[in-house]
């Protein structure tokens, strides 16, 4: 038992950054989906994303989530699922800010507003004692130099994105991402990141349901022990995700969609279900990774957000969204993705403390 409450730093800052890796590709089999409406694949995604794949985890390594979550404390199930929810009005518009910035540059701003107040809120939330704890131990210390970083390397990332602004005429922008908007992609990018932070608030606001999945019969491991906490974040995710296509369904008579012998159905309905079993994967990762950095957990949601970006980047490059920009643009591009790199290796450091 006691190798399985070890922390382990490394390996949680590799299995938040390969959570990063998925929240940064999930997006990509939408791109394979034909002839539906956006909330007809949205749908598809929010239901395996937000249900089938957590339940489905759920059952198969935390078998007492059922009770666990009878006994659990009404107010800390409703605290996770408000959260879930908060999440839920941010994932709608995070398509958006993709939509106009881009894979890279969309990725980089929304995760960095999550990363920063999803990161530093959580433990000012948990009292007097996690803050102190934040600046009084050198671990702590650490960990909040690690985030200030990661803000350095999203601030960089995002100046980039503006000079790309400026720089390319609005045909090649518009090459890359062809509906590529700054504006429009800022103001969705600055609501879809500061709601979906609330996604973090949710995952680490249910210490007694964790608890009681280490001591209910049959007891979860450590490692599963924070997955009834995200079936119910994601179920109140899945409430306004499911909720807002179904009244879109209705309203642009969509419904057909999946019956619609024009439209590839079966490929449609495979890409969208992998869409979000991906999706789900960063917040497992999360959720396991967090036991293994013992007291600097709270890091893992700024390791996660900082991996996500820089993947997001290197996967905008492949895409070929920074073509054609001079020297300063790559040059903070490169000094943003620098940042994001170091801001993990320090956060790794700090647990290690």
């Amino acid at each position: 038992m006691s190798a399985v409450n070890a922390t382990d730093p490394t390996l949680g800052i590799l299995i938040f950054t390969l959570g990063g890796l998925s929240g940064a590709v999930f997006y990509l089999p939408f791109s394979k989906v034909k002839k539906w409406a956006w909330e007809s694949y949205w749908l598809i995604y929010a239901l395996v994303g937000l249900v089938l794949v957590p339940w489905i985890l759920a059952f198969t390594t935390a078998p007492n989530t059922i009770a666990v979550l009878r006994a659990a404390p009404r107010h800390e199930i409703l605290y996770c699922m408000v959260c879930g929810m908060l999440w839920g009005f941010g994932g709608l518009t995070w398509g958006l800010m993709i939509r106009y910035l881009g894979v890279g540059l969309g990725l980089a701003m929304g995760a960095g507003l999550t990363s920063v107040t999803g990161t530093l809120i959580p433990p000012m939330l948990k009292g007097k004692a996690a803050v102190l704890a934040m600046f009084h131990s050198t671990g702590g210390q650490v960990a909040v130099m690690a985030a200030a970083v990661s803000l350095l390397g999203i601030i960089c990332v995002g100046l980039a994105g503006r000079s790309k602004e400026l720089e390319l005429p609005e045909e090649a922008k518009k090459k890359a991402v062809a509906e590529f908007d700054f504006r429009k992609g800022i103001m969705a990018a600055v609501f879809s990141g500061l709601m979906s932070s609330a996604m973090s608030f949710g995952l680490q606001g249910g210490p007694e349901i964790q608890k009681l999945a280490l001591s209910t019969e049959p007891a979860t491991a450590v490692a599963w022990a924070g997955i009834p906490v995200l079936v119910v974040v994601l179920m109140g995710g899945f409430v306004v995700n499911g909720g807002w296509c179904v009244v879109l369904k209705f309203r642009n008579r969509t419904f057909g969609d999946y019956v619609n012998s024009s439209a590839p159905v079966l490929n449609n309905l495979f890409f969208a279900a992998i869409a979000g079993a991906i999706w789900c994967l960063q917040f497992v990762c999360f959720k396991t990774g967090e036991p293994l950095m013992g007291s600097t957990s709270y890091v893992g949601w700024a390791v996660l957000m900082a991996s996500s970006i820089l993947f997001s980047q290197l996967l905008g490059i492949l895409l070929g969204e920074w073509k054609g920009t001079g020297g300063k643009t790559r040059g903070l591009l490169a000094a943003g993705l620098l940042l994001l790199i170091s801001s993990s290796v320090l956060a790794g450091y700090a647990g290690s403390l």
